[in-house]
C-alpha cells in the first residue's frame, strides 16, 4: 500500500494538496463555483473505500465548476482540529471561503455526487 491508501488514487484523481496554514490563501483564489476539501488519513479503511469507490466511477466526480482540495489529517492534524473533525474522511465543501457544508462519513457515491449537485444547483441561483 502507498502513504494515500489506495495507489493511484491521486494521480487519477489530481487534487491539489493542501496545508492548514495555507489553505485560507488558497479558498480566496476564487475559479471554480464551488471547491470540495477531502481529508483524509493514512491508513483508514474509510478513507480507503471512498478513494476505491471514487476510482470506480470517476466520471461521477468530475464537475468542470468544482475544483478539489486534499490533506491528510494525521500529517497535518492542525487541520483536522480547525474543521471539528472527529474522524476521516471528510469532505468540506466551501464556495469562496465560506464552508457550506461537510459530509462525512462517506456516505457512498450516489449519496456524495446528489449532494454535490444539489450544492452546484444551489450556487447556480
Amino acid at each position: 500500500m502507498s502513504a494515500a491508501g489506495v495507489p493511484g488514487f491521486f494521480d487519477a484523481f489530481p487534487m491539489r494538496h493542501v496545508r492548514s496554514e495555507g489553505l485560507d490563501a488558497v479558498l480566496a483564489e476564487g475559479g471554480a463555483g464551488l471547491t470540495i476539501l477531502f481529508l483524509w488519513g493514512n491508513d483508514c479503511p474509510n478513507c480507503d473505500v471512498a478513494k476505491r469507490q471514487m476510482l470506480a466511477t470517476p466520471e461521477r466526480f468530475d464537475w468542470p465548476c468544482v475544483r478539489w482540495l486534499q490533506a491528510n489529517v494525521y500529517a497535518d492534524p492542525e487541520i483536522g482540529t480547525r474543521f471539528g473533525l472527529h474522524g476521516v474522511p471528510a469532505f468540506l465543501v466551501f464556495n469562496g471561503p465560506r464552508r457550506l457544508g461537510r459530509i462525512s462519513p462517506w456516505p457512498g457515491t450516489e449519496p456524495f455526487c446528489a449532494a454535490i449537485e444539489q450544492q452546484l444547483a444551489a450556487a447556480a441561483g
